[in-house]
């Protein structure tokens, strides 16, 4: 029999690790859900693939999930929601499923928190190519400047482990010269493993400036999404969470640790079906 639609669980997925930091929210912030965290590391990085390649691969990881009796279903890369959000939630909703991604949360998180209205991004070539992150802005607020630096290499570092060397700190400041420059008093941190370097930036940026990462603002989106569709898992425990990788476990569950702040456990190693298949 299956379970009750409030206690399907959550999945979430990204690029590799870095989704990692979003799911530390969604535990913090819903700790009685179930969560399914898929990293596509086999694939990564997304930042330099093609608009057409992620949407590929998002419909593929969608297929996988919803497999899992996911409840909602959580982008939780800047690159394949810029591509792939619109086409995800179509394919979703017949299914019954809500889809979410990190651009729209962060964009709101960082138009409430600017006092100078201009915005700084920092993102994959991929989010900045799209201009998502500043259509997101700009609908909420058209008055605000928004100054977006394509890093190209940054989150492929991050993800290759610790600890972080001089090479890494001048990658950085690197790119957030053009922010000093801009003046910017808020930065969206637009890939979810950039807040693994985030006192590195604010020493870069200066006090001063707001950075904001997408993991607080996806919480609350979800928990407003599931409660409005009445499926908020109401048990009074802690819910389990559990991993899927397109590549190698082991690397996956080392540098994931690190990534979660909290134990992984198991990690499942999984092909994906090609789309053609999977449709």
């Amino acid at each position: 029999m299956s379970p009750p639609d409030c206690e399907r669980p959550i999945a979430v997925f990204d690029s590799g690790v870095g989704g990692l930091t979003v799911l530390h929210e969604l535990l913090v912030a819903l700790p009685a859900e179930d969560f399914v965290y898929l990293g596509d590391t086999a694939r990564f990085p997304y930042g330099e693939k093609t608009q057409e390649q992620l949407r590929t691969f998002a419909l593929e990881i969608a297929e996988h999930l919803l497999g899992l009796d996911a409840k909602l279903l959580v982008v939780a890369c800047g690159s394949a929601t810029a591509a792939a959000l619109p086409l995800l939630q179509r394919r979703l909703a017949d299914a019954g499923v809500d889809g979410l991604g990190v651009i729209e949360p962060a964009a709101a998180l960082a138009v409430e928190a600017t006092r100078s209205r201009r915005i700084g991004v920092l993102a994959t070539p991929a989010t900045v190519a799209s201009g998502a992150f500043a259509a997101a802005i700009a609908a909420l607020d058209s008055a605000v400047h928004v100054e977006s630096v394509p890093c190209p290499d940054l989150a492929p570092i991050i993800q290759n482990g610790f600890p972080f060397d001089e090479r890494v700190v001048d990658t950085v400041r690197r790119y957030t010269a053009p922010l000093r420059e801009a003046d910017v008093d808020t930065v969206i941190l637009g890939s979810t493993h950039y807040p693994l370097v985030a006192p590195m930036l604010q020493r870069m940026l200066g006090r001063g400036v707001r950075l904001v990462s997408s993991g607080e603002g996806v919480a609350r989106a979800v928990e407003r999404t599931l409660a409005a569709r009445r499926l908020l898992n109401p048990r009074t425990t802690e819910g389990e969470y559990r991993f899927h990788t397109t590549g190698d476990v082991a690397s996956f569950r080392a540098l994931g640790t690190r990534f979660l702040q909290m134990p992984l456990g198991d990690v499942e190693p999984v092909v994906l079906a090609p789309l053609e298949l999977a449709a």
